[in-house]
């Protein structure tokens, strides 16, 4: 798969295909702390080390099968991601997060997952994204709905959604 990359504009608002020159950044805008409501709602665990966040930053960014977007604002701060990984026949696994808290609950997450569905099904011509949410996280379930996105079963407290490519 050819590896594509992606820019759009909203405001004040950039969503971007991510680069080498964002790994440090990336660390220190939104791992040295982890904001406590992404931990919550992603079952994160609370620390990642300089080392884990920046190696791992750094092999996805040449990974042909992982597409990761970073939202920053117009002072150039990184506050957000969206990822497509896991390719599996047409499909792949689809994930956003809003480091910032006071960027959420404004309409950009729904904004980013607009924009990452748009890129899966146009350039890399995906038949379906598909997701996790947990129960609990009620914001990101009412997001993922508006966008088009379906349940398709519970498990416990994980709910699994797709969007199909119509």
């Amino acid at each position: 798969m050819n590896k594509e990359s992606g820019f759009w504009q909203n405001g004040e608002y950039i969503l971007r295909s991510a680069k080498i020159e964002d790994c440090e950044e990336y660390y220190r805008q939104n791992f040295s702390p982890l904001d406590k409501e992404v931990i919550y709602y992603t079952k994160s665990k609370e620390y990642f080390s300089h080392e884990e966040v920046t190696s791992f930053f750094r092999s996805k960014i040449s990974d042909k099968e992982y597409y990761h977007f970073l939202l920053t604002a117009n002072d150039g701060k990184i506050i957000g991601e969206s990822v497509i990984n896991e390719f599996n026949n047409g499909s792949a696994n689809f994930r956003i997060a809003i480091f910032s808290k006071s960027h959420r609950s404004i309409g950009i997450g729904s904004w980013m997952i607009n924009k990452t569905i748009e890129f899966a099904f146009n350039c890399l011509k995906l038949t379906s994204l598909e997701l996790d949410v947990y129960s609990y996280n009620k914001r990101g379930i009412k997001a993922y709905e508006k966008a088009g996105f379906k349940m398709v079963y519970i498990n416990e407290d994980e709910i699994h959604m797709i969007i199909e490519n119509n």
